[in-house]
């Protein structure tokens, strides 16, 4: 029998987080700030500068209920491209500012956004649902998770880009992303076929390892941890690349070598296109 998940809670770990990112923008020399990252076409200074709208422009909105610009529509489609012409504008301006504004504006901006989402009610309706995993309203703690997951791995993208990976890799805060990534499999599977009952498994190595079960129900897929029976097939990632794989920043080719199926192979291979950013 498998139990639904529990909400997951990361407030607590923004500004871990956010410390964390000081420190290395803080260590780098003038040229690793121009360092190209995994963001198509963003180098380091890039990245920092979409960290930093990430907080003003959510203290803007969700804070302050001020939306300024408004998509032409509301899709999936229409909102992913309104969010890439949003990022593109803010980069394009960010270009005048220097990397030690940067990360002024980051130092001053995160505490009081850090202080924004542990005030929230964990179980009240977000102001924004968590399109990627399917969900057209979401709990707080979900957004959070979410928003959670874009601090995580917009940083990992800076430090890899510098040689600095490990710190985020720690089980603490490595395993909150994973396990938020993993959220989105029953809605990533919905148009994978399978006879009721049977159960995919997905186990994540290294410091932050664990496994998620993948039950498929009467009325669609079902994610929980609590599972001791027969697996229909299996799928171990490492790791040390998992965040890349959830955030298109690891082509199939490469994933392949990082990723082990057993059972039907078929039941494993959707993983890897399982897409926890908006895209």
């Amino acid at each position: 029998m498998l139990h639904p998940l529990p909400p997951l809670a990361t407030a607590h770990l923004f500004p871990v987080l956010d410390q964390l990112l000081l420190g290395v923008l803080a260590s780098l020399t003038p040229a690793q700030w121009e360092q190209p990252t995994l963001a198509p076409q963003w180098r380091v200074r890039d990245v920092a500068l979409h960290l930093l709208d990430g907080n003003l422009r959510a203290l803007s909105m969700l804070r302050d209920g001020y939306f300024g610009q408004q998509p032409a529509g509301f899709s999936y489609g229409e909102i992913v491209e309104f969010l890439n012409q949003l990022n593109a504008d803010w980069v394009r301006a960010g270009q005048r500012l220097s990397p030690g504004v940067i990360r002024w504006l980051l130092e001053i901006s995160g505490p009081e956004y850090n202080r924004y989402l542990a005030s929230l009610d964990p179980e009240a309706p977000a102001t924004f649902s968590v399109g990627w995993a399917g969900e057209t309203e979401s709990a707080n703690w979900f957004h959070v998770a979410r928003d959670y997951t874009e601090k995580w791995h917009h940083q990992q993208q800076i430090r890899q880009a510098v040689g600095q990976e490990q710190p985020l890799l720690s089980r603490e805060l490595y395993h909150p992303f994973l396990a938020t990534c993993l959220r989105a499999l029953p809605h990533h599977y919905r148009g994978v076929a399978a006879e009721a009952g049977q159960v995919v498994g997905f186990t994540i190595t290294g410091p932050a390892h664990d496994t998620w079960y993948l039950r498929r129900g009467a009325e669609g897929w079902e994610l929980s941890q609590n599972y001791a029976g027969p697996l229909a097939a299996s799928v171990t990632i490492d790791g040390a690349v998992a965040w890349r794989l959830f955030t298109k920043s690891l082509p199939r080719n490469l994933a392949a070598a990082h990723i082990h199926f057993d059972g039907e192979t078929r039941l494993g291979e959707p993983v890897f296109d399982l897409l926890t950013v908006m895209a």
